[in-house]
């Protein structure tokens, strides 16, 4: 697959297929990975790869936390409020999720069905969780982290599978910690989920839009 068609065919993927991503597959795209751009070459980003019953675990303990009502708790604060025109694309990715969805706005149970699900990570068979250091600079140490995101997502894509980067791995950060193994020292910076998409399920097939004269300026 060429760059331009990994870029343009990524999306977020909110329905997996029920089947195991080999190990030697994200062996090879965290291989591939690393090599992407950092300050300096500081590589500041560190990884864990959640397979099997931890993950399970993890999903299970997550929708717990969503239903029980408790308080996000992210080691890196969550953005709270959006400039309009950030807000109206926050607004209408969630609208467009929900068509493809046949969930209504005022359809309060189905709307927590489908958050239930991204609260399990829609499913998906594996999760990869970003860290730094609490020593570094966290705002240029998770640019960093970005980078390497990007391009675990883009070898993802190349190698046919499906990627969802997702907040809602890291808002409940004492659960992670009480099932994973993260060192203290290590700040807990997002997760993404990977497997096999399911390219029949409408949620993964709606129209998406980008901007672009608005979030370009020639200067000559």
């Amino acid at each position: 697959m060429q760059l331009v068609d990994s870029i343009r065919q990524r999306r977020s993927i909110r329905q997996f297929l029920p089947k195991p991503v080999p190990d030697e597959v994200i062996q090879d795209i965290i291989a591939e990975a690393v090599w992407s751009p950092s300050w300096g070459n500081t590589q500041q980003w560190e990884m864990m790869v959640v397979t099997g019953d931890k993950l399970t675990k993890l999903k299970e303990e997550n929708k717990k936390a969503l239903f029980a009502g408790q308080k996000a708790q992210p080691e890196i604060a969550f953005p709270e409020v959006w400039p309009d025109a950030h807000k109206a694309r926050y607004g209408e990715i969630g609208k467009a999720v929900l068509e493809s969805q046949a969930t209504d706005r005022d359809d309060k149970e189905g709307r927590l069905q489908n958050t239930s699900h991204m609260f399990s990570f829609f499913d998906a068979p594996v999760l990869l969780y970003f860290m730094v250091d609490k020593q570094l600079s966290l705002e240029y140490a998770v640019l960093d982290v970005g980078l390497i995101l990007q391009n675990v997502s883009l070898l993802a894509c190349d190698k046919g599978l499906g990627s969802c980067i997702m907040a809602v791995s890291v808002m409940y950060a004492d659960i992670v910690r009480k099932i994973l193994p993260v060192p203290d020292n290590k700040r807990l910076v997002i997760g993404t989920a990977l497997g096999y998409p399911d390219l029949e399920a409408p949620i993964n097939n709606f129209e998406r839009q980008r901007d672009l004269e608005q979030v370009v300026t020639w200067v000559t």
